[in-house]
């Protein structure tokens, strides 16, 4: 497995080396988590939002949110249905060679809708959703389960892009320098590695 470039770049000089993005992911989190835990709730699935929508720029920032909270939209609307005629079936909701036949017309469906508005970075983080609602969800708290899963995800991607409009190069260049992280100048880009497409493979930003 290779190393995440977008992350961390180890110079021949400086084997330890932390990029903006790398700041800028952390900071985007922990303001999250910071926020659920204030008001009392579960952080877990807006900081997952918050680094899956965290990108290089504001243009990769709007496409990974986008790719993660359109994804969990889709899931859940998916699994609610889906889940709603399994405990027709099935009132108590428990796992059955049956709840194989939903996930399989599940993901199928999913990945169409994607396909249909021109998403398909969407249908990794929605066929996450969609197995936990249909593998592990309570019965009696499936829909609101998912909707706030759905309200959790956008929290955290519009976190993620305020993190990134906020956080100029030239602000986080002074906070590293502040830090002592600032990096070597022929490193200065980094952490501007492409990313990934949804198709796992490398993309013009």
């Amino acid at each position: 497995m290779f190393p995440d470039t977008n992350y961390m770049q180890s110079p021949r000089n400086n084997p330890f080396h932390i990029g903006q993005r790398s700041i800028k992911t952390a900071a985007a989190a922990t303001m999250v988590a910071l926020l659920y835990l204030i008001f009392g709730g579960n952080p877990t699935f807006a900081c997952i939002g918050a680094i899956f929508g965290l990108g290089n720029d504001m243009s990769m920032s709007r496409l990974n949110g986008g790719n993660r909270f359109f994804g969990t939209i889709i899931g859940g609307m998916v699994g609610i249905a889906l889940f709603r005629v399994y405990i027709m079936i099935i009132p108590n909701g428990k796992p059955t060679l049956l709840t194989l036949l939903f996930l399989f017309v599940g993901v199928v469906v999913l990945i169409s809708c994607c396909q249909i508005f021109k998403w398909p970075g969407g249908i990794q983080p929605g066929g996450v959703v969609l197995c936990i609602i249909l593998f592990n969800t309570p019965v009696e708290t499936y829909i609101s389960y998912s909707v706030f899963r759905m309200i959790d995800t956008g929290v955290g991607v519009a976190v993620a892009l305020l993190t990134n409009w906020y956080f100029t190069r030239e602000r986080v260049d002074r906070i590293m320098a502040r830090l002592h992280l600032s990096h070597h100048a022929a490193y200065q880009e980094a952490d501007e590695v492409p990313d990934l497409g949804p198709a796992g493979v490398e993309e013009d930003v």
